[in-house]
């Protein structure tokens, strides 16, 4: 009998693994910001290789001033999906844009994953209608990092909103994914995971929260990872937890709302050493160290959201990019396309829809329906 790889397997090299596929169009800075960033990945990743989608005569020049002809091809495609253009209307008219393209180059297996700055709705519809779900997934999902105390410097948290619904089977899936992710993603061989509460009693949380806490913990010996069971939201940037799992409804308003609370924090903190001669000289004082809290906290360094769930990897830049922020998310779907993150998440997603079916069948077993009528 064939044992089924799982995502602790060496992986076989191939081709197509060195080669990335790049939406060069949708983000709000343009292709040349596109480009510098795939010209900063591309001198830290000597073997990697990128095909380019979009016009053509727009971005020969950009590769040659950047010296990049040599490593990167392009796939020519004029039309470009909007911020504005809703997914229905990207599904039905997009065939011809540079994101289909780059979605294409992937699913036709001449590169490993996909990269797009462009519309996230877009982006998901037409990677479900061209790379389909993988097995035993019933909704993909967002994973993004979280800054935090752990050694990595971050947490993956997922769903963060590709769907704002998640019921207890999802949130099993989210959990097997999630660990898969932190594996390949940031090398972390026994992830710790969590599930996202509004508190850490088991009597706590809506019905679907209790049933996936019991799902969960009997597929940590399969999924490879430790369930620490519930945490709430103060547990986010902790170091207790390596993976949080949560429906896509929460976990966009958590993203949301923190991203708005260190924009605050960090416009407060400059307007307090700005305020007078004196604390003007003490941030002269401590720059170095304002500087390294700058690095940590940078969100540049984690753009980047992973589409997961579906069977070729895609990832989502954010569309406000620079160059530093697009070089962050290359070198995250690099990192992914190495290890064969795709067939390794399979591996392990595929045995969710089994343990989700059979505790289903337990939980009918326990509670006959007592209805004669």
């Amino acid at each position: 009998m064939t044992q089924s790889p799982t995502d602790t397997d060496p992986t076989p090299a191939n081709s197509a693994s060195q080669i990335l596929s790049v939406d060069a169009m949708g983000g709000d800075a343009g292709p040349a910001t596109v480009v510098a960033g795939l010209s900063q990945f591309l001198k830290d990743a000597p073997e990697a290789r990128a095909i380019l989608h979009g016009p053509e005569t727009e971005l020969k020049p950009l590769l040659a001033k950047h010296n990049l002809a040599s490593r990167v091809t392009i796939h020519d495609a004029q039309d470009v999906v909007k911020m504005t253009d809703k997914p229905s209307h990207v599904l039905r008219q997009g065939k011809n844009t540079s994101m289909w393209s780059a979605i294409e180059a992937v699913r036709n297996k001449e590169a490993a994953v996909c990269i797009s700055c462009g519309n996230t709705g877009g982006l998901m519809a037409m990677s479900m209608l061209r790379l389909r779900k993988a097995e035993g997934v019933n909704r993909p999902a967002i994973a993004c990092l979280w800054p935090s105390r752990n050694p990595s410097g971050f947490n993956v948290m997922l769903d963060a909103g590709a769907d704002i619904r998640a019921d207890q089977d999802d949130l099993l899936t989210y959990a097997l994914m999630g660990a898969s992710y932190a594996r390949n993603g940031l090398d972390i061989r026994h992830p710790r995971v969590g599930l996202l509460n509004v508190g850490t009693e088991e009597h706590k949380g809506r019905a679907e929260l209790k049933v996936a806490h019991e799902l969960i913990g009997n597929a940590s010996q399969i999924g490879d990872f430790n369930y620490i069971g519930f945490i709430e939201g103060g547990d986010l940037p902790s170091d207790k937890v390596d993976v949080i799992v949560t429906d896509g409804f929460t976990g966009n308003v958590a993203l949301k709302t923190g991203e708005g609370t260190a924009n605050l924090i960090s416009e407060l903190l400059r307007a307090a050493l700005m305020k007078t001669p004196l604390s003007m000289i003490a941030a002269l004082l401590a720059r170095g160290s304002l500087r390294r809290l700058r690095r940590r906290i940078d969100p540049r360094r984690v753009n980047g959201g992973v589409f997961l769930g579906l069977n070729q990897t895609v990832v989502k830049s954010h569309g406000s990019a620079d160059a530093t922020g697009m070089a962050a998310a290359l070198h995250l779907a690099y990192q992914l396309a190495q290890s064969g993150f795709s067939d390794k998440l399979a591996a392990r997603v595929a045995s969710a829809a089994s343990l989700a079916q059979d505790a289903g069948q337990e939980g009918e077993t326990e509670n006959p329906d007592t209805n004669t009528g």
